[in-house]
């Protein structure tokens, strides 16, 4: 991918912001802003901003401009929930998945991941990854699954974490994927030995999948194991938790709790949570009070849900996501994610995080003006919120000058069009740039 080393000092100007806070609905008629970035940081962001610094004795002939032409500017997106060291094996002998269920996703991974390696997992990751970068992704969540002993996933995405750190900031569950409790390996190592492994070997968060162990039993006991390593070792938790239409599928509730005690709710991500899409109302008004409290996260995963749950289901057909309005409404942190690209479980996905909001925005019915003129936050600040990352990310003064520009000049025009990402920007370095030019003859389409 090409770059272009930013000098010292770069002033980018006409741009409408989107800061991703609660409001900050930047439209066409807003005032167009300026943003000086100096040594990768924001040094100073607002109106006219060659003119103020110059009229304060600011020589500005050493500083390039920029011009955004009254593009929108947010800050980059975070994928919170992929699997990096599965895209692309979709095709792979003995990975196809019929039944389009994620257990069985989960059995044909079991059964062709054998021949894993390093570099192999390597080679597809920095394929995923970069499909991420050319979608405005700048901060990435994955998940390795490390119910396997050699821990091949694991070996290959920390290597890539580190060699990519100045590209895109990568964080790494340590996932159980076969189970805690009822994964064995050959020499009688546990699904929650490993997890434990995958911390010291520098993992960055617990990861678990209750709904999958053998009995509830064995789910809840993997919910402590989770909160009891995230403490030992001071991680964060990503549990992928009750990704099943089974209304009695409650580990979130348990989680939550154990969380809140722990006082790690702010560390601590639910992710899927299908389940509460066919709770009834009654127990999920009683669950939201804890997950207030908690300040636990939720990371959804909208186009992979609607393609995995409802499958036992006839008509009425369920959507398969959690309840992202209810929970926003409640106050309580939702973020997005991509999941899959072209693996046993999803046999599309290309990380554009526009099409994954385009889904939920739909599938949650979060249509009103409002909340689609909010809705990049579930891309970005909510992201950042969920991987505990928002004192050093957003388009404020001394922060890194990370962030994107879409091909458009409000997020009603954003969201509307499923806008294209024309620049991305990190440490102050455009790490791509994208034009696009349409000839025509018909006067219609000028």
């Amino acid at each position: 991918m090409p770059t272009t080393h930013a000098p010292t000092a770069t002033l980018f100007t006409n741009a409408h912001l989107a800061t991703g806070e609660p409001g900050s609905t930047a439209a066409d008629t807003a005032p167009l802003k300026d943003l000086l970035v100096e040594d990768g940081r924001f040094a100073a962001i607002g109106p006219d901003l060659a003119a103020r610094l110059a009229a304060q004795g600011r020589d500005m002939r050493g500083v390039q401009t920029v011009d955004l032409g009254g593009r929108l500017v947010c800050p980059p997106f975070c994928d919170t929930h992929v699997h990096l060291d599965y895209v692309f094996t979709a095709r792979k002998p003995g990975a196809v998945n019929e039944s389009g269920t994620l257990f069985e996703g989960i059995q044909r991974w079991s059964e062709t991941k054998s021949d894993l390696t390093v570099e192999e997992v390597k080679a597809r990751a920095r394929r995923g990854i970069a499909k991420e970068l050319r979608h405005g992704v700048q901060h990435i969540r994955t998940h390795a699954d490390v119910t396997d002993p050699s821990l091949t996933s694991l070996k290959a995405l920390l290597e890539l974490k580190e060699e990519l750190r100045d590209t895109v900031t990568i964080q790494i569950v340590s996932f159980p994927q076969e189970g805690m409790y009822s994964y064995e390996g050959p020499h009688g190592e546990s699904g929650a030995d490993l997890v434990e492994e995958g911390l010291r070997m520098g993992a960055d968060c617990v990861g678990g999948i209750p709904h999958y162990e053998q009995c509830r039993e064995f789910g809840e006991r993997s919910m402590h194991t989770v909160v009891e390593l995230a403490s030992k070792y001071g991680k964060r938790i990503d549990v992928h938790c009750d990704e099943t239409d089974d209304p009695q599928s409650r580990f979130v509730e348990l989680l939550a709790a154990l969380a809140y005690r722990e006082g790690i709710g702010e560390m601590t991500t639910a992710s899927h949570t299908c389940s509460l899409g066919s709770a009834d109302n009654a127990y999920f008004f009683h669950l939201t009070k804890l997950l207030k409290a908690s300040h636990m996260n939720f990371a959804c995963a909208p186009t992979e849900n609607l393609y995995l749950q409802g499958r036992q289901d006839t008509f009425p057909k369920r959507r398969g996501i959690t309840r992202v309005k209810e929970l926003t409404e409640a106050g309580v942190n939702v973020s997005l994610g991509q999941d899959s690209m072209q693996d046993p479980w999803y046999p599309l996905g290309n990380a554009n995080m526009m099409i994954i909001l385009d889904y939920m925005l739909h599938l949650a019915q979060m249509m009103s003006f409002p909340q689609i003129d909010d809705a990049l936050r579930f891309l970005t600040t909510n992201g950042a919120r969920t991987l505990g990352i928002l004192d050093d990310y957003g388009l404020k003064e001394g922060r890194p000058a990370n962030f994107i520009v879409l091909d458009a000049d409000s997020v009603l025009d954003a969201v509307y069009e499923r806008a294209d990402v024309l620049r991305s920007v990190r440490a102050g370095r455009t790490l791509f740039t994208r034009t696009e030019t349409v000839r025509t003859d018909c006067d219609l389409l000028r």
